[in-house]
């Protein structure tokens, strides 16, 4: 058995978990995996039953799976709250110890026309984010005075170099090209950031090596984005610029994640927030959920049904099925349902013998 935690979280995170665990329970049908899943409060929806963002039995159900599948938490509802419900998120990355945040982003072919650049500038443009997660100003001590503030940044040379051995070893898996980006110039963390990094890079000489100032990096991500391979940031660096880079394929609703550490349960979830503004009106796009549950599937060694519910993801979009976001008309649960019958489809021809798929 494989015991699935899912934490539809607030907003429109129950109903894009919903399509994603669909999809997971329907690839565990077709090819008798044994998953198992269960739901847990988490985020706002938990302050309200619970006080708390993270309850104790939320915690102990993730601490024991294989994996977590997560919808989004927010929402200016909980704005006074005594702890928001993000900070169940970062508390949660940090019981569990998921350092590493991977965010893949790259322009499905034909769909070009849904990137805000020019065509000839997105076409191609395949990056893999990794962003360290559990370290940086999220997590350094914090002041709040009437008049003054501050937030510490530390890192130590263990969280740069684990974090930078995972990028590493992505790039032998795609390209072979990592670009740093920190703010060196400037920043006394940054300086160590860089250090470590070409210290690390030493292990790796198969693998191009190449630093960006965070602001550079930022530039050339609309300007030039097929330069990049695996991106390497620090914690704030990667949230920022992982967003940007999110919607030059055309919506930040497309995209997955996984947060990942040295062993355990990984997290699945999509990169978009939990959208207030349209939750319960089935006008989220699921495509992003989904996508986190393909790397769900990685995670769990299950590359070829991780590789049929891509498929089945992008060839949704490319009949057209296009959620608000992407201009169209369908809504949340009928872009699930038609991802669902392609992957059927798909699976099927998967389990067929041989000389049956040949025919196909």
């Amino acid at each position: 058995m494989t015991r699935i935690i899912v934490l539809p979280g607030d907003g429109i995170g129950p109903e894009v978990a919903a399509e994603a665990r669909l999809c997971l329970e329907l690839i565990s049908e077709r090819f008798g995996l044994g998953f198992t899943f269960e739901e847990h409060d988490f985020g706002g929806a938990a302050i309200d039953r619970h006080g708390v963002p993270l309850p104790e039995a939320t915690l102990a159900a993730c601490t024991s799976a294989d994996a977590i599948l997560l919808g989004a938490v927010g929402g200016p509802r909980w704005d006074d709250a005594k702890e928001r419900p993000e900070i169940g998120l970062l508390k949660l990355r940090k019981a569990l110890g998921l350092f590493a945040n991977l965010r893949p982003a790259r322009i499905m072919p034909g769909l070009e026309e849904y990137s805000p650049l020019r065509a000839d500038i997105a076409a191609g443009a395949d990056v893999l984010v990794v962003r360290e997660l559990t370290g940086g100003l999220y997590f350094g001590d914090k002041t709040l005075e009437q008049d003054r503030a501050s937030d510490l940044c530390t890192y130590t040379r263990e969280e740069i170099e684990r974090i930078a051995h995972v990028a590493f070893q992505w790039a032998r898996q795609r390209k072979h090209r990592v670009t740093s980006v920190d703010k060196a110039n400037v920043l006394a963390t940054s300086k160590l950031w860089r250090r470590v990094v070409s210290e690390v890079a030493q292990d790796y000489g198969d693998v191009a090596l190449d630093h960006l100032y965070v602001d550079a990096a930022a530039m050339h991500l609309v300007t030039a984005p097929t330069r990049f391979d695996v991106l390497l940031t620090e914690n704030l660096f990667g949230d920022i610029l992982s967003d940007e880079l999110s919607v030059i394929g055309g919506s930040i609703g497309l995209l997955g994640s996984a947060s990942l550490g040295t062993g355990g349960a990984g997290m699945f979830e999509p990169i978009h927030g939990s959208a207030p503004d349209i939750a319960g009106k089935d006008a989220a796009n699921p495509a992003g959920a989904i996508a986190s549950a393909a790397m769900l599937l990685d995670h769990l060694g299950l590359s070829s049904q991780a590789r049929l519910l891509e498929h089945a993801l992008e060839q949704t979009l490319r009949e057209g099925h296009r959620t608000a976001d992407l201009g169209g008309a369908v809504g949340c649960a009928a872009f699930g349902a038609r991802v669902r019958e392609i992957l059927d489809g798909v699976a099927a021809a998967a389990r067929a013998p041989a000389h049956v798929q040949a025919s196909l």
